[in-house]
């Protein structure tokens, strides 16, 4: 059964964009260390999973000769691995391999879990990430805490009705002040193996 994690920038206020949802907050207070960490971290390949918004974000940068100049290594990793976005107002998709996909989330990522193949990483997308949570299909949550306070903005569990349990398995501080941490959801924990 293939592993579906998240992946997520979030404020020391707990929001992974601002009121005008904006992600681009999460590139500042870059430096060598972290950004040997996050190529490192791209390197592990797999499928990338977004909804429209963040998909919208992301396909506006990572192709850009910016993003292929300052952070190469995840630049070819974002536009060369295989992507996946949900949305029912798509038409079409122009980011290089990437499939629409319109049906029901959750029984789409179900059957995408139950088929062989590399591991799956949800990136933002917090709307994903609320339907998927409850339901007990997320396998890891990879969030960077950011010495930055928005003070408004989306939590990546809006829209969560119940308590989730969450236990941490990694953790890591930078010298720039952001924290790299790893959770599972409690139930997992005796199934865990480690992070990437």
């Amino acid at each position: 059964m293939r592993r579906l994690i998240v992946f997520q920038h979030i404020s020391l206020d707990g929001y992974f964009t601002d009121s005008n949802g904006d992600m681009s907050w999460a590139k500042q207070d870059s430096d060598e260390e972290f950004n040997a960490f996050s190529s490192q971290n791209a390197k592990a390949g797999g499928v990338l999973i977004f909804g429209r918004v963040t998909y919208d974000l992301m396909a506006g940068f990572w192709p850009t000769k910016q993003a292929c100049e300052s952070l190469p290594i995840i630049a070819e990793r974002m536009n060369n691995l295989p992507k996946i976005v949900f949305s029912r107002t798509l038409d079409k998709v122009s980011w290089n391999n990437t499939t629409l996909i319109k049906g029901d989330l959750v029984t789409e990522i179900r059957q995408l879990k139950s088929q062989p193949g590399e591991g799956m990483a949800v990136l933002g997308s917090g709307s994903i990430v609320a339907q998927l949570a409850p339901r007990d299909l997320i396998d890891e949550y990879q969030v960077v805490l950011n010495p930055i306070a928005l003070g408004a903005g989306r939590t990546m569990f809006d829209g969560i009705r119940q308590r989730l349990g969450l236990k941490l398995t990694n953790s890591r501080t930078f010298r720039n002040g952001k924290v790299f941490l790893s959770y599972v959801p409690a139930r997992k924990q005796r199934y865990h193996h480690g992070t990437s």
